[in-house]
Parts: C-alpha cells; structure tokens; sequence
C-alpha cells in the first residue's frame, strides 16, 4: 500500500512569511503609539514607507513583502478562503 501523495505549496509558507511580517509591523507601531490599522492602509494605498515606524525593523521588514502578495493574503484572510 503506498503512502499518499503529500502537497507542498510555496504559497503557503509564503503566507505564514507575510503574515508573520505584518504582525510584527502591527505591533511595533503600536508600540510606539500609532494606531496600526490606519497606518497600514496608508502604506498600502501609497507605497510610501514613511507610514511605518523604523522601530524594531518595521518599515525594513513591510518592505520585504510586494504590495500585491500582502492584499492577496489579507483578502484571503478576511474571506476565509
């Protein structure tokens, strides 16, 4: 009998990657007193990395993600797909 086939999809690390990202650029802005979710959108709609705190590696570590695969995956999360 052999064993079933097992998928392995780059998507998904890729995913955990921005996720992880986003909640530690999430938290340093709110560390340092900005509210989050309004700087988020505004780096999002502008591309403008003045939105994000160099705090801890914030604006380094958002940078690192291209603005396309991190509306994919916050969609996917909000649509629970």
């Amino acid at each position: 009998m052999s064993e079933p086939t097992a998928i392995f999809s780059i998507y998904d690390d890729k995913d955990k990657e921005i996720k992880a990202i986003l909640t530690d650029v999430y938290r340093a802005l709110k560390e340092k007193g900005y509210n989050p979710i309004n700087q988020l959108v505004g780096y999002i709609l502008s591309e403008d990395p003045t939105y994000i705190t160099t705090y801890q590696g914030a604006r380094a570590n958002i940078r690192r993600i291209d603005r396309d695969d991190l509306l994919q995956v916050l969609l996917k999360n909000y649509l629970g797909e």
